[in-house]
């Protein structure tokens, strides 16, 4: 399917191809403090499908304790959140479901990961997978 992205004041603008249906709930801390809410919402698009269509996005390097980095896109001008991707060459991008037209025609998600790190008060969700870390 094809989905159209931009941030909330509209500098930068892009689209991609995914999946229905595969959408991700990461309950893991750095989703947590990046996202300033419980958790981030996430669905993959291959590096061949994803175009900028408008705009360029600002780059922050997150390294992991494990020492695995990731790249976070976003608008240097309203602060939204776009993607996430590896350094380099990128194979996929980690779009956010929120800043998606379409966000409500991706289907419910089919797994939850980083669950051991899920804040108390949000409740298992019936039929999806649950991964206790990273897949």
């Amino acid at each position: 399917m094809k989905v159209q992205g931009q941030c909330h004041c509209g500098a930068i603008q892009y689209e991609a191809e995914v999946q229905p249906g595969s959408l991700r709930i990461c309950n893991c801390l750095d989703c947590q403090i990046m996202s300033g809410s419980a958790f981030r919402t996430n669905i993959a698009a291959s590096a061949e499908t994803f175009h900028l269509l408008q705009g360029k996005p600002r780059h922050y390097v997150k390294t992991a304790d494990s020492g695995a980095q990731r790249v976070h896109g976003f608008c240097e001008q309203c602060g939204t959140q776009l993607y996430a991707t590896n350094p380099g060459t990128p194979k996929n991008y980690s779009l956010r479901a929120g800043a998606l037209a379409q966000r409500s025609q991706l289907g419910g998600p089919r797994a939850q990961i980083w669950t051991q790190r899920r804040v108390n008060w949000m409740p298992s969700l019936d039929g999806v997978d649950e991964i206790d870390g990273q897949p």
